[in-house]
């Protein structure tokens, strides 16, 4: 099933989702939410519903598809296609994975799916920036058309997809960052075929020593009103992205995106103390797609809307400490 949509301009209302971007009124469902508008790097995603009933599937030309069900309804869900025919009790993180090569064939969803996650990972992801093993995107040569099956993992990084285009956050774009690297490896080191999969031995690395901490430290404040992306940071370290993600946090303790969150939110407080610049503005300068994103999570993180806090904490000082905006994340990350 290709689910490739821009979601509708007006508001409550979803049209059927197309064949990479052709409308055609048979397939089986109609989109919810859309990645499209959120600058995310990495992977791109569509939350769907199935309808009951039969429709045309088709293969990606260039991702590797992860799709999700991501509600605890369950369905018998058959696909068929030259060569392929799998049927499934599907329920909640029942997982699909289609590699890349276009191949048509049709979706029987024996009954409605509220919710149907479909995630398309570039071949990019596999390269060996990406990794600390020398591999490149020959390794999707490797992946194969999966059948229905459990994998936890997968199941939770998907889960976690849904979550951010449910609920945007101000470092957003750093976790499906990280996801997508999580979803590479662990694709690599299970549903790749080990007599096929091009890996070496790993190469060693200098952990995060202190000169490269503080200099990733330092990029990320003065980035701050602006587009944070895990590929820039581990540049700055000169480490592997899958390879910064964990030594960064063993050095600093929480993961890149949170720690960013946390920093966001200090802005966005002095932000709105100083008084001198729209919602808008600040909202779109910490990387939320709208003002009433913004809004909702720094509400959540500090019980305040962001004009009430600009009145309020403007004639008060500020008592916020780093441990106290750390014990916000939950909300605001």
């Amino acid at each position: 099933m290709e689910m490739q949509a821009e979601q509708q301009a007006t508001a409550g209302r979803y049209e059927p989702w197309p064949h990479r971007g052709v409308w055609e009124r048979d397939c089986p469902g109609t989109l919810l939410l859309s990645s499209a508008d959120r600058g995310w790097s990495g992977l791109s995603a569509e939350l769907c519903t199935a309808r009951r009933g039969v429709g045309p599937w088709r293969t990606p030309q260039s991702d590797v598809r992860i799709c999700v069900a991501t509600r605890n309804k369950q369905t018998i869900v058959t696909r068929r296609a030259p060569g392929i025919e799998s049927q499934i009790v599907a329920g909640r993180g029942t997982v699909w994975l289609s590699p890349p090569g276009l191949q048509e064939g049709v979706v029987d969803f024996a009954q409605d799916l509220p919710e149907f996650l479909h995630i398309y990972l570039p071949l990019s992801r596999f390269s060996s920036s990406n990794f600390d093993n020398e591999t490149d995107e020959s390794a999707v040569g490797a992946l194969s058309y999966e059948t229905a099956f459990e994998d936890p993992l997968l199941a939770e990084i998907g889960f976690a997809v849904v979550s951010e285009l449910k609920t945007e956050t101000s470092a957003g774009g750093l976790l499906v960052g990280a996801l997508a690297s999580s979803l590479a490896a662990r694709l690599l080191q299970k549903h790749v075929s080990a007599s096929r999969t091009p890996l070496f031995p790993r190469r060693r690395h200098q952990g995060l020593d202190q000169r490269r901490l503080f200099r990733v430290l330092d990029y990320i404040d003065a980035n701050l009103e602006g587009d944070l992306s895990l590929e820039c940071m581990a540049t700055v370290a000169c480490l592997s992205r899958y390879h910064f993600a964990r030594a960064f946090r063993q050095a600093v303790g929480e993961s890149p995106h949170r720690y960013v969150s946390a920093k966001r939110l200090e802005r966005a407080k002095t932000l709105l103390i100083r008084g001198d610049r729209p919602l808008v503005d600040i909202a779109l300068a910490l990387n939320f797609s709208s003002q009433a994103n913004f809004t909702r999570a720094f509400k959540q993180a500090t019980g305040q809307a962001p004009g009430q806090y600009r009145q309020t904490a403007g004639s008060q000082p500020s008592k916020s400490s780093l441990t106290d905006v750390r014990q916000s994340l939950s909300v605001f990350a």
